[in-house]
């Protein structure tokens, strides 16, 4: 193995050095300026050192108790979302991995556009369907579209995965009497676990971070996290930057640790398909 360049080495320690500060900066930021004190947030020059304080995590407790119940709506509509996902997916996936054709093919190709598809575009005829169908401001209609809008992307990742699965295994399930349903479920299922749980991975970064379309088709009953903090931005006593700050931390935290035990599979869902067994 040839010796490595000392300059190429240090210059990918700094580009990753300046990536991980682009990334870790904001959050890192979030985080301190929750727990200063309120006239100490956007002190000029940022003090680093500091006597932390919870008192904004009392007040967003006190003051803004809606919020606790968005988190409770968040966790609903992510859960919902991704069982719906996954199972639809692989599925999905399932059907267009071991049959062929070309409205197969073509319906595939369908998949790939609609996801290419901004999500503002989709809302106002979206919108009027849930009013027809009376599921507005209810964690139902948030569930049917997280699932519906990432359904696309997770039926061709499952398909990948489940290429890898011998067809033999099949065969050999069919000569013993298995039906197609129990092929998926006994063979499938547990051979391609890893595809699902990256899958799960996307799906709830995705729906517990999701605005626009908890902004369009909730109100009061399903309002989830994210949109009751932008509501914290349009307070009319002002916006008290340190409560801010502390909800978003609280918001942010679950899915920041979870992204982190889950990477590897986060990684196995960016990867999937990239090398050819």
């Amino acid at each position: 193995m040839p010796p490595r360049n000392p300059a190429v080495v240090a210059g990918k320690a700094i580009a990753v050095g300046v990536i991980l500060l682009w990334s870790l900066f904001p959050i890192g930021f979030m985080l301190m300026s929750s727990l200063k004190p309120g006239q100490e947030i956007f002190a000029v020059p940022p003090r680093l050192v500091f006597e932390p304080t919870l008192q904004h995590y009392g007040a967003l407790w006190e003051k803004w108790a809606v919020f606790f119940r968005g988190l409770g709506n968040s966790f609903i509509v992510t859960l919902g979302a991704t069982l719906l996902t996954v199972i639809a997916s692989t599925m999905a996936g399932f059907v267009y991995s071991r049959e062929r054709g070309r409205a197969l093919e073509a319906s595939a190709l369908f998949l790939i556009v609609v996801r290419l598809l901004p999500p503002i575009v989709l809302t106002l005829p979206l919108f009027t369907i849930a009013n027809m169908l009376a599921i507005n401001d209810t964690h139902l209609v948030l569930i049917l579209l997280y699932a519906t809008f990432f359904v696309s992307l997770g039926t061709l990742l499952m398909r990948t995965f489940i290429d890898y699965i011998p067809r033999e295994l099949d065969e050999a399930a069919m000569v013993d009497g298995a039906s197609r349903l129990t092929i998926l479920w006994r063979v499938i299922r547990p051979l391609s676990k890893q595809g699902m749980l990256a899958l799960a991975v996307f799906v709830i970064v995705y729906a517990w971070n999701e605005f626009l379309f908890a902004f369009v088709f909730t109100s009061t009953r399903a309002k989830t996290a994210p949109l009751v903090i932008s509501e914290m931005l349009g307070s009319f006593d002002g916006v008290d930057w340190g409560v801010l700050f502390a909800a978003s931390s609280v918001q942010l935290l679950p899915i920041l640790i979870f992204v982190i035990f889950m990477q590897k599979h986060l990684v196995a869902g960016l990867t999937g398909g990239a090398i050819k067994g």
